[in-house]
């Protein structure tokens, strides 16, 4: 017989309103950031077993980037919270491979690391489907692109998925966890927690002697670590920006909009804008966006035909005077806006210097507002920002890397300064083409390097943000797996 347990000795208040929310499935994915001693680890190591011990189908599986950390962090945890419940009886304790495993039923709750994604794959359960996922530490992974890999591998089978995501935001406002958080998605919930609403005999005198002495010598170190707020690194370019809701009766008081398009190109994606500028005031609004990869200028002369219904003028990007063209052919009030040497950063410092607030709507403008939030200055070895604006864009390839030009094939580095045509390929048409190439040069002083090797032994060095074509689309190099095959321009659209 199961002895019955308070949960109030468990979960912390601050924790009360989300342990129903879960229990009603309001949501699917529960993103949980807090600071150390937030016990946010504890309330999701509490959430799988009790919902598991209930309903016999489900299953669990907990994940973290690194498998030496899974014995020691989500398993013990959840090992003690059994204990904890005194049904530690019910509870088969395995380590190898690590898993815990309810008696009465079977059900599991499997522990992988996640050193190479694929391992998910792999996922088996005896009955029943996995109903629970916990990253915990979420910020290690790459990026949100490699969860969503995993997701797709193991929420499958079953009618209700719990995915928990738990971790101490970092620093800077530019990790992607802390941008993610900001995204709105109708199945997602954020809770953010500390220590300051956790019972003081939870953590013991020494922790809040330890929290209280770095509050008050170092602030700025306490709201990041204890309070589990992402403070920042001290190099954002836009303090200004506010992140708020602007309803429609705000946007139909608008009277200066101006609307701007970047064509975008390869891995970088198309970006159309609408705003509204007070210059009397030095505001700036940002309430619509469109924004993806791979839009042709037809969609993109659609999308804006139907948005900007008076046909007011649209700046677009003077990189292609043709894209341009095939708008004003379409009746479309758009011009090239002036580019030249020094406009990106005469314009970064406009916005940042001279505009007292930049406002963003987060819901109608999800990357606009990720992007600005998250643009910093870069560092250099010793720690120290760089005056020059970032450009984030740059995906380098090393100087040694040879490129298939029409005079045959080049190393990059020979290339700085030069102007000529290289093979490439239409995506559109799926053939083989010329394009044109200019402004080759070194973009980054330091950065780590990827080297990866093809099966047929041609190499290809660069940084680990650099963009190849694969059969998933657009993808970083340092986010490939062995199953990817990448796109040969100098074989059939469907080679490998």
């Amino acid at each position: 017989m199961i002895e019955t347990y308070r949960l109030t000795n468990l979960i912390a208040p601050s924790f009360y309103g989300l342990h129903c929310d879960v229990k009603r499935h309001g949501h699917t994915h529960y993103w949980l950031a807090g600071g150390r001693g937030s016990t946010k680890s504890s309330f999701i190591g509490s959430e799988i077993p009790l919902g598991m011990m209930q309903h016999p189908e489900r299953n669990a599986i907990c994940f973290r980037k690194y498998g030496t950390y899974l014995l020691d962090s989500v398993y013990s945890q959840i090992v003690w919270t059994i204990y904890q419940m005194g049904v530690e009886h019910l509870w088969r304790q395995q380590k190898s491979p690590l898993r815990l495993i309810y008696e009465p039923t079977g059900q599991q709750i499997i522990f992988r690391g996640l050193d190479d994604p694929r391992k998910s794959k792999s996922v088996k359960v005896s009955h029943g489907y996995i109903a629970y996922v916990w990253y915990e530490e979420c910020d290690e992974f790459t990026s949100m692109e490699e969860i969503e890999m995993i997701n797709q591998s193991v929420l499958r089978g079953g009618d209700a998925f719990w995915v928990f995501y738990s971790f101490n935001p970092p620093k800077s406002k530019n990790a992607w966890v802390n941008a993610e958080i900001t995204l709105p998605r109708p199945d997602k919930r954020v809770h953010k927690s500390s220590y300051e609403k956790v019972p003081a005999e939870w953590l013991g005198e020494q922790f809040i002697t330890e929290a209280l002495y770095v509050k008050q010598h170092n602030f700025d170190k306490y709201r990041h670590v204890y309070l589990g707020e992402a403070t920042g690194t001290g190099g954002e370019v836009f303090r200004n920006v506010t992140l708020r809701e602007i309803p429609r009766e705000e946007i139909l008081g608008f009277d200066n909009l101006r609307r701007g398009l970047d064509w975008g190109y390869g891995g970088d994606p198309f970006t159309y804008l609408v705003g509204n500028y007070d210059k009397k005031h030095h505001r700036l609004w940002l309430f619509y966006e469109k924004y993806g990869l791979n839009i042709s200028n037809k969609k993109a002369a659609e999308f804006i035909q139907t948005e900007n219904i008076l046909n007011q003028l649209v700046y677009c990007d003077n990189s292609e005077p043709k894209s341009i063209s095939y708008l004003q052919d379409e009746l479309i009030n758009a011009l090239p806006c002036d580019k030249y040497n020094g406009s990106r950063e005469e314009g970064y410092a406009f916005m940042s210097d001279d505009i007292d607030e930049i406002i963003i709507d987060p819901v109608r403008c999800p990357n606009a507002a990720r992007e600005f939030v998250g643009y910093e200055l870069e560092q250099d070895a010793y720690g120290n920002f760089k005056s020059k604006y970032p450009d984030k864009n740059d995906h380098c390839l090393v100087g040694e890397t040879l490129v298939e030009t029409t005079d045959g094939p080049k190393p990059i580095k020979d290339l700085v300064g030069k102007t000529g045509d290289v093979y490439c390929y239409d995506r559109r048409n799926k053939c083989q083409t010329v394009a044109r190439f200019n402004d080759c040069r070194m973009t980054r002083e330091t950065a780590e390097i990827y080297e990866l090797e093809l099966t047929d032994g041609r190499k290809v060095q660069a940084t680990g943000d650099h963009l190849v074509m694969t059969q998933r689309g657009w993808v970083e190099i340092q986010g490939l797996c062995q199953e990817d095959w990448l796109l040969d321009i100098w074989r059939d659209s469907d080679g490998r």
